[in-house]
């Protein structure tokens, strides 16, 4: 089993509901902590969603994180991006012949048998949702609750992260529903503070708190990248 991201957090993308230019909350993410990082972003041209990547997973590399892409695989290739993340209908057999056995795949689940199936065709880990209710996960039906994500955690070998509603107010109670880490999206995207955020989050989920080497990032100007 690969091993993935420390502190157990990963943060998706929504540039639509981020009240700032994404790369700058990207980085305020990471000053804040987070190591994990997957780009989404479907409806940009191509060449803007490679130099994006390309930007983030530069300034990964300098903190040690870890930056994918959401089902693009020329673009994972192209900027040497960390993994793929996929949708729940994404074949992890392509992902692993684009990109090899060292990357990281990912996928999306929204019950029991989607995990399952993940875990059986061999995906790294899985991301389900939604946890709790939540305006960046509607339509993908009832929230599983921590009773169902606990009944689901355990019946599979691969890590389970949770996603939808999450919080610092409720990722521990993930954590101690089974889930291996949380995954967050339109919290950390509209959060007016992103690095305040994505601490707080960290701290909930038990730290350690990572800091960005002196002279990377402020919190008020992100350091600047090719």
């Amino acid at each position: 089993m690969k091993a993935l991201p420390i502190p157990p957090l990963l943060v998706i993308t929504d540039r639509k509901q981020a009240p700032r230019p994404l790369l700058e909350v990207a980085l305020a993410l990471f000053a804040g902590g987070c190591r994990w990082i997957s780009l989404r972003e479907p409806d940009l041209p191509m060449n803007e969603r490679v130099n994006l990547l390309y930007r983030l997973v530069n300034y990964g590399e300098r903190v040690k994180a870890r930056v994918s892409v959401h089902a693009d695989y020329a673009a994972a290739m192209t900027t040497g991006a960390g993994g793929v993340h996929l949708p729940r209908h994404g074949s992890i057999k392509t992902a692993r012949a684009y990109l090899g056995n060292l990357a990281t795949v990912g996928i999306s689940a929204h019950d029991r048998n989607e995990v399952q199936q993940a875990a059986a065709l061999g995906a790294d880990y899985v991301t389900l949702s939604p946890i709790f209710d939540s305006a960046s996960k509607p339509g993908y039906g009832p929230a599983t609750g921590l009773k169902g994500l606990a009944e689901i955690a355990k019946s599979v070998p691969i890590p389970v992260y949770a996603l939808g509603g999450i919080d610092a107010s409720n990722a521990a109670q993930c954590r101690a529903a089974g889930a291996a880490g949380v995954a967050i999206m339109g919290a950390a995207m509209r959060a007016d503070d992103p690095e305040g955020m994505i601490r707080d989050v960290i701290a909930a989920l038990g730290g350690p708190l990572v800091t960005v080497p002196a002279g990377d990032h402020s919190r008020s100007k992100p350091a600047p990248l090719p």
